[in-house]
Order: structure tokens, then sequence, then C-alpha cells
């Protein structure tokens, strides 16, 4: 992920909205990476989300290759006097007890709720542990949720959970903003088969046999984040392996 963003990189889907990122950006203190708090207010990037955020990662020891997926998001973070912290002020206070400031921070994000880096904001990424080299990695998810015109374009977004790598070769992920859980080829990357969740995916899925010789089962929680774009829910969702696997489906469930 990127350790540095340059207001000249602003991201918006119109000239409008690309230049409120670009003045947003340009008022912001950044050093590059660790860039502390500051009263003008700091970027951080990768932020607190990530990088890698807490689903971790899953390897293959077979094939050598680790698995992360990973997001790549701005966010601010400002030093706000405690005496003065405004009533409507959005995103999280860090409580700094014994100091004269809480920290705030939040996502940098354009007027219609787009980040304001480029995309992709989210990948998944192979790496090989012979050589620490990554073997291949590719944006994953679309903007089918997040964007003001639903658009089922992959760009890579924002990811709340980890993979799941099976021994026959495969990667589930769940994670991504968009409700779509999707298998791909652990080697090569390559996506084999996506389905439309009832809610967010924001879990790492898990495999298991309920019995000697039975099927396989591949779950992941649809529960959802309360923040993500289509609210919460309260679904397990499993599928066995072996045999043809179900057509894609990215209806919402009627």
């Amino acid at each position: 992920v990127r350790h540095r963003l340059d207001p000249r990189e602003a991201f918006g889907l119109t000239p409008w909205d690309r230049g409120v990122c670009r003045r947003r950006l340009e008022a912001l203190r950044h050093d590059g990476i660790y860039t502390p708090p500051s009263l003008q207010g700091s970027l951080a990037i990768p932020g607190n989300a990530g990088g890698i955020n807490w689903g971790g990662v899953a390897v293959d020891p077979e094939r050598q290759l680790l698995l992360a997926n990973v997001q790549d998001l701005p966010w601010t973070v400002r030093l706000v006097p405690r005496d003065r912290i405004p009533e409507d002020l959005d995103g999280y206070l860090a409580p700094m007890e014994g100091t004269p400031y809480r920290m705030h921070r939040e996502l940098l994000l354009s007027p219609v709720g787009m980040p304001c880096s480029p995309p992709p904001w989210g990948k998944l990424v192979a790496v090989d542990l012979r050589t620490g080299e990554i073997a291949w990695e590719r944006p994953v998810g679309t903007l089918r949720d997040l964007a003001p015109i639903p658009l089922p374009i992959t760009v890579g977004i924002p990811n709340l959970g980890g993979p799941l790598v099976t021994a026959g070769g495969v990667t589930f992920l769940g994670a991504t903003l968009d409700r779509t859980f999707r298998a791909f080829d652990t080697a090569t990357g390559e996506e084999l088969w996506h389905w439309r969740l009832p809610a967010g995916g924001q879990a790492t899925p898990m495999t298991y046999r309920a019995r000697e010789g039975g099927r396989q089962v591949v779950l992941i929680a649809a529960t959802g984040y309360g923040r993500a774009p289509g609210g919460v829910g309260d679904a397990i969702v499993a599928f066995t392996l072996g045999g043809a696997p179900p057509a894609p489906r990215d209806a919402d469930r009627p």
C-alpha cells in the first residue's frame, strides 16, 4: 500500500469533488508514513484500518504463498483542544486522558462519499514466502454499493475480514463492502466465482467437515458492519465444496 499521497493525485468522480479533495489534502500536514497528529490536521496513509486489518492472513504451505487482503485509504488525524470540541464533530475521538487534547480521526472522503485517494482502495495480495516478493495482486470489489450511481465496475474497495485458503488451491474472501463472497485461484489470483450476500461479509470465512468422509463446507457470517453500505444482517451463509459450483449470483435476495 502507498505511504504518500500527493494532492495532485486526488481522486474524484467529477472535477468538482476532485478539487475539494485536492484542497483538503493541501491543507494537511504530511511527512510520509507515521506522520503524527497535529493541530492543523495530518494525513495518515495507510491509516488505522490498514494495510492489513484484523482479518489477518492465510498461508498455503504447499504453494508457499501468503494471502492477505489489504486496503489503501487516506485518514485525517487532528488534535482538538479538549475544551473546544464541536458538538456536531463526526468521526472517532480518542480520550487521550492526561493531555489538553483529544485526537479526532476520520476517513478522508469527497463530498459524494468516495475516498480522496485514487483506487484501488482494496486488494488481495499473494506473497511468495520463498522470495518475499509479491506473486500477484488484484483489486477486489466493485462500486455497486459505494458510488452515488450503482456501478458494477471492479476498482478494488475497502474491506474488513480475512481470507481462507483451502488445500485444493482456492482462496475465499468476503470482507469487501459490496456484499459479495468470492473465490479465487490461489496460484494465479483469477476470480473463479462470486455470490451476492444478504448483508456484508465483514468476517473471515471458515471451513469444516461435519463427519469423516463428509463433504467440505465453507461458510461466512453475513452480518455486515454498522458504518458500511447495506447496513447489518443476521445470516450465516454456507456452501458445500465438490461438484459443480452454483452459478454466480449478482442479484439481491428477494
